[in-house]
């Protein structure tokens, strides 16, 4: 066994796929590897929280030897459910206008999670061709027949929803509103134009990168075009713009009782740490007065994307994640080099990641960044040889 192992290794390291955790140490904004201090790069902390030292004071104020609770001890379903998990639920439905809410440990936890306990045989899943794994491993785990359909391709969506819609009891849309890796946006509206069309259509919509960001209280782009009442799950993450750990979804009240009776990566876990929840609570509370961050963040993305085009750089991003696509891997990986040795923190992004052919840079902004630092940024970035 071992042997195979280490051949497959081998392999990997030929291709330029090999990795390897990094050890880095954390400074605010900045990481030091190897004794090089850079500007990370390479973060989810799209609001530039994780780095607030004076939020983290305030909170830190807030707690006392017995408020301060480091571990659940058991999963929600035995002694676990602490009343700050009801607070945090109660004010996502709050914010969300929806009938429930219900916590996760990760949003892994809740894409492998949600699907296999609500599907059956009898169900289609049409999921967007770059769904994040976590959606597909879900996917995997259910009961149901799984198309993918071309990314953001409405025309062809539209298509399989005709010739499928009589042949099954239920049929699940799946995608993400803000994509991980090429930083563009779903139509979000005109999937809700197609479910309505059908009486056994859902829509589940991962806005992971997107919550936090975008929106006018920051309730991600589900907020920004009136949708949020048209998606049956909504699932969102805290452990990137957030700055804690955990995922939700903001459902009917029926789903999140069927999916606490269901749900085996809910059933089967350890809850969240109580102090994290009431982190996360006090985040939250904040998240609609955080405009001026959301609007700098949009302000530096625009000039990534504009620095990046005029280097031969064309990508569909709309957001703070602003990938550079290089093609092969030892390219990439070079480049990558290239740019953490002038001070800034970015890594190769390869296949199984994105598919072969378009390995990338991927530029992750934050909004704790200056405009200083993406004019310094610009001036490193090599031009496309075409």
């Amino acid at each position: 066994m071992y042997d195979r192992l280490q051949t497959e290794l081998n392999k990997l390291e030929e291709m330029s796929n090999l990795r390897s955790l990094p050890q880095l140490q954390h400074d605010g904004l900045y990481v030091t590897v190897g004794g090089q201090r850079m500007l990370n790069l390479s973060s989810n902390d799209y609001l530039g929280l994780a780095a607030d030292i004076e939020l983290r004071s305030q909170f830190l104020a807030t707690l006392t030897p017995e408020t301060f609770l480091p571990s659940s001890s058991s999963s929600r379903l035995m002694t676990g459910n602490y009343t700050i998990y009801e607070e945090l639920e109660k004010e996502l439905s709050s914010l969300y206008g929806t009938e429930a809410a219900l916590l996760f440990g990760s949003g892994y936890h809740a894409n492998t999670g949600i699907l296999p306990a609500i599907v059956d045989d009898q169900t289609l899943v049409l999921a967007d061709k770059l769904v994040h794994a976590s959606m597909i491993d879900g996917i995997r785990l259910s009961a149901a027949r799984c198309v993918r359909y071309r990314h953001n391709d409405m025309k062809q969506l539209e298509r399989l929803l005709e010739e499928h819609s009589p042949n099954y009891r239920q049929i699940i849309i799946m995608t993400e509103s803000v994509f991980s890796m090429d930083g563009d946006v779903a139509d979000l509206p005109a999937l809700v134009a197609l479910k309505k069309r059908y009486n056994n259509v859902a829509l589940y919509v991962d806005e992971a990168h997107a919550f936090g960001c975008i929106g006018l209280r920051g309730l991600g782009l589900a907020e920004a075009t009136g949708c949020i009442n048209d998606i049956d799950f909504l699932v969102g993450t805290f452990g990137k713009a957030m700055a804690s750990m955990g995922a939700f979804v903001v459902c009917r009240r029926v789903v999140r009782e069927y999916l606490v009776n269901r749900m085996r990566t809910l059933i089967f876990s350890t809850a969240l740490p109580p102090t994290i929840m009431a982190w996360t609570l006090f985040i939250l509370r904040k998240l609609p007065q955080m405009t001026q961050r959301r609007q700098h963040l949009e302000n530096i993305s625009q000039m990534l994307r504009y620095a990046l085009a005029e280097r031969g750089y064309h990508s569909q991003s709309q957001s703070y994640i602003v990938p550079m696509v290089i093609g092969s891997n030892d390219e990439t990986v070079r480049i990558a080099q290239e740019i953490r040795q002038r001070g800034f923190y970015v890594l190769p992004i390869r296949k199984p990641t994105v598919p072969e052919g378009t390995a990338r840079i991927r530029f992750s902004l934050s909004a704790g960044m200056k405009e200083e630092d993406v004019l310094r940024l610009a001036e490193v970035l090599p031009r496309r040889n075409n």
